[in-house]
């Protein structure tokens, strides 16, 4: 239970003040840290990014920055896509698809090394405003992708959403995070709806976990103003690279780790 709760603190941190990246450490997290079965760490680590994600849209001044029908786009585009991706995990091997989740690990830990304020807007009007004729094909396919890997992977897709949010159609920082963390604990609830009645979920240590990654996920959206994002940034990816190159080693020299 005390690892569950360490574990919560840190998605939890970076889902508040990141809106993005906290929920690649959940699986693994479950899976060696606590012991749990892959296809139980899965729907557990939906419910917690769900939990947290609502955590740090508590805020008052966070939720202002919402952009709402940007979010709607992308949750529902997600929603479908997640009960794809729920059954394509369950036709995967389990060591297969924990190796493929270490790439997708690595991938968002490198993604977020080289990310910083990113403004590019390629969908913005000269108004200001977005061009939705243009680019709602690309939020359609990028909040879809969103929903395949919330469904496969047990992840809230934040990765993909922020960068989407902020390059293609020209979302400030701070807005993107929290209309991420809307998609997010959206298309988590949607995920762990496709996998209910599969499996039996532990709630208690269910409950640590999430209450823990809750509170910091409030405590962070709080003063996300004041914590040196990019700091945090660097540090959280370096943490989950190291973890992607363990869950990868495991994955291949400990199979049973995975259990039934």
């Amino acid at each position: 239970m005390i690892l569950a709760a360490v574990f919560g603190a840190v998605i939890g941190l970076a889902l508040g003040s990141l809106g993005a990246g906290g929920a690649v450490l959940a699986v693994p997290a479950l899976v060696y840290g606590v012991g749990l079965p892959l296809r139980i760490a899965i729907p557990t680590s939906l419910a917690v990014v769900a939990v947290s994600a609502l955590g740090g849209l508590l805020p008052r001044a966070r939720r202002a920055r919402v952009r709402w029908p940007i979010a709607a786009v992308f949750a529902v585009a997600g929603a479908p896509a997640a009960f794809g991706g729920t059954a394509l995990g369950q036709l995967l091997p389990q060591r297969w698809l924990l190796l493929a989740f270490a790439a997708l690990m690595a991938v968002v830990a490198l993604r977020m090394l080289r990310s910083g304020e990113e403004r590019g807007g390629a969908c913005r009007t000269v108004e200001g405003g977005i061009d939705w004729r243009s680019c709602l094909p690309k939020s359609i396919g990028a909040g879809a992708l969103v929903g395949v890997l919330t469904g496969l992977f047990g992840v809230g897709g934040g990765f993909v959403v922020v960068p989407a949010l902020t390059t293609l159609l020209g979302v400030g920082s701070q807005a993107a995070v929290a209309t991420s963390l809307v998609v997010v604990s959206a298309n988590s609830t949607v995920g762990l709806v496709a996998h209910a009645g599969a499996v039996q979920l532990d709630y208690g240590l269910l409950g640590v976990f999430a209450g823990t990654a809750l509170v910091v996920s409030v405590l962070a959206g709080t003063l996300t103003a004041r914590l040196p994002a990019r700091l945090v940034r660097e540090w959280f990816a370096r943490v989950v690279l190291t973890v992607a190159a363990g869950v990868a080693l495991a994955a291949v020299f400990a199979p049973s780790a995975l259990g039934g």
